[in-house]
């Protein structure tokens, strides 16, 4: 192992190194994530359930998981040219102020416009619905990272696009939707009154600041009413997929100075970044190569992993969507108006909900005061602004590199930085006046939205 001086604190790859296909860890997995069933006849999803609602390629990608490698099409490849690769990171400076002998690695994808990794999977996505000559496109977005990640590629590849923000973030963070109305999309805070189901939804929970499932219902239904596709920046299998150019870089980059991980810490909402970051590290942990421990860092308001059932649920709160096996806190479930948006999904990956439930990764909840205190640690010591998702990972990163320094172990940590905090700076206001309120649900409440 080389020693700590000879470690640069960025290790990037060049150019040439980017990876040209996504690695599809469903092939891999001894025991499959199990199929997404219609939500009419309750039989396992074919391609003719989802054409309607998917490009034709994304839709075979979702159902393929047989498939290792899935292409990268060239005009993707030079799309990704603009931005990738990411760097690694060496975290020297928390080190140092942990007193720990464990080293900090991250894996830094805050370096585009959209400030997120969610860039990765919404040029891909564009690519498909330019290539088979749609209309237009809808979608949901959450904290707004992959609003604006998917406008700035529908925009590169000519794809008109309409978003629905959930509106608790949407008020947030007015920035954002400037963003991606700059980019040209259209934007409606959700649930609205512009769709049946987001009419229903706001009879039904008066003055809600929304969710992503509400979100969901409402893109779902106008795609339908409208003749275009709706998209999905998490959840997906495809979309793990096509994230797992992060965790390919990552091995790459750690190769190039001799290491390998043995604790991989991410934040954890719907799965896509987390998927992705760990797919190359769990595909060595299934195959009985390492045996990284993986953690997932949730937060306490929508706690999905650590207070969920392992069930088929919906995946959008209207319940028109196909239902997937994985873990849910319940279709019908309103998660608090906190500030990590992007985490406020009511379901997990139902890749990551297989691997969880096999007991292949770990997870464990954190509360806004101790996320926004290690995002705040971060910031001053590696002068990067996280977003509030990003800081959930940062927040397991730093417990499990303090437990390293009480048991006198120095190893390998990694964990995602999926995006910049700029458009949060609301939230860390709060965080400064001491305005941070955490509100964990009930039992009665996880109950009743499984009714």
């Amino acid at each position: 192992m080389k020693t700590n001086s000879a470690i640069p604190h960025r290790i990037i790859l060049d150019e040439k190194a980017i990876p040209t296909a996504f690695y599809n860890l469903r092939a891999d997995m001894p025991a499959r994530p199990d199929p997404l069933l219609n939500p009419q006849t309750l039989k396992p999803c074919g391609p003719e359930d989802l054409y309607p609602l998917f490009c034709h390629a994304l839709a075979e990608q979702e159902l393929d998981d047989k498939t290792r490698f899935f292409d990268i099409p060239g005009p993707v490849m030079d799309f990704y040219r603009l931005y990738r690769p990411s760097p690694l990171v060496r975290a020297y400076n928390l080190e140092r102020e942990l007193q720990t002998p464990a080293r900090i690695y991250y894996k830094f994808e805050g370096n585009n416009t959209s400030g997120s990794h969610k860039l990765n999977s919404a040029a891909v996505q564009a690519y498909y619905a330019k290539a088979e000559g749609l209309k237009g496109l809808t979608t949901e977005t959450g904290a707004g990272q992959w609003g604006t990640a998917l406008s700035e590629a529908c925009a590169f590849f000519g794809v008109p696009l309409t978003v629905y923000m959930v509106k608790t973030s949407a008020r947030q963070k007015p920035f954002r939707r400037a963003v991606m109305e700059t980019f040209g999309a259209h934007v409606a805070e959700s649930p609205s009154d512009t769709t049946s189901i987001g009419r229903q939804i706001l009879a039904e929970h008066p003055g809600t600041g929304g969710s992503l499932g509400c979100a969901i219902s409402e893109a779902v239904e106008t795609a339908r009413n409208t003749g275009t596709k709706y998209v999905l920046g998490s959840v997906l299998s495809y979309v793990v997929a096509h994230q797992s150019i992060i965790g390919l870089e990552a091995e790459a980059a750690l190769a190039k100075i001799d290491e390998y991980p043995d604790i991989i810490v991410g934040c954890a909402g719907g799965g896509s970044n987390l998927g992705g970051l760990i797919a190359p590290f769990m595909r060595d942990k299934l195959q009985g190569r390492h045996s990284p421990r993986i953690v997932a860092v949730e937060p306490l308001s929508c706690p999905s992993l650590t207070r969920g059932r392992f069930v088929y649920d919906y995946c959008d709160t209207g319940r028109i969507t196909p239902l997937a096996k994985m873990y849910t806190l319940g279709s019908g479930f309103m998660p608090a108006p906190t500030h990590a948006g992007g985490l406020r999904y009511h379901g997990m990956s139902p890749v990551l909900s297989k691997l969880y439930d096999d007991g292949q990764m770990e997870a464990i909840s954190a509360s806004q005061q101790d996320v926004f205190e290690a995002a705040l640690r971060f910031a001053r010591l590696e002068t990067v602004l996280p977003a509030p998702e990003s800081a959930h990972a940062i927040y397991g990163a730093i417990q499990e590199a303090i437990m390293c320094r009480e048991r006198g172990e120095g190893k390998t940590i990694l964990f995602g930085l999926t995006g910049t905090g700029y458009f949060d700076l609301a939230a860390y206001e709060h965080y400064r006046r001491g305005e941070l309120v955490d509100v964990s649900p009930t039992d009665a409440e996880l109950d009743a939205a499984f009714k």
